[in-house]
């Protein structure tokens, strides 16, 4: 073989190993119109920070925090909070995160017309 058909040969080689690399990790197969069957690399999912569940773990919890807010009461929602902070490291951390902030009020007030 002469060194012309030897580089095309490794240049068809590389691209059948790099298509290859790129099906292991996930394909699916579609049908033409012709009724062939042709695998297609499937999407990647991202592999960044979750902002999406970032987010909802945050509304969950200031309506969690809102629920709590209406259900026990100002005052003794107030007066557990203050038992928190003055208790261990964890539990003024609790009681930080706990506090009765202007948006658990509100919210409180709009689940007490429904609750």
């Amino acid at each position: 073989m002469t060194d012309a058909q030897v580089q095309d040969f490794q240049k068809r080689v590389r691209s059948i190993s790099k298509q290859h690399r790129k099906l292991s990790q996930g394909y699916v197969q579609l049908v033409e119109r012709d009724g062939l069957l042709v695998p297609k690399t499937s999407r990647r999912a991202r592999r960044g920070f979750p902002i999406k569940g970032l987010i909802i773990t945050v509304v969950g919890f200031i309506a969690f925090k809102a629920f709590l807010f209406d259900q026990v009461g100002a005052i003794n929602y107030n007066d557990r909070v203050q038992a928190l902070s003055k208790g261990t490291a964890l539990e003024q951390a609790g009681g930080w995160v706990m506090q009765a902030d202007p948006l658990t009020q509100r919210l409180a007030e709009l689940l007490a017309g429904y609750l």
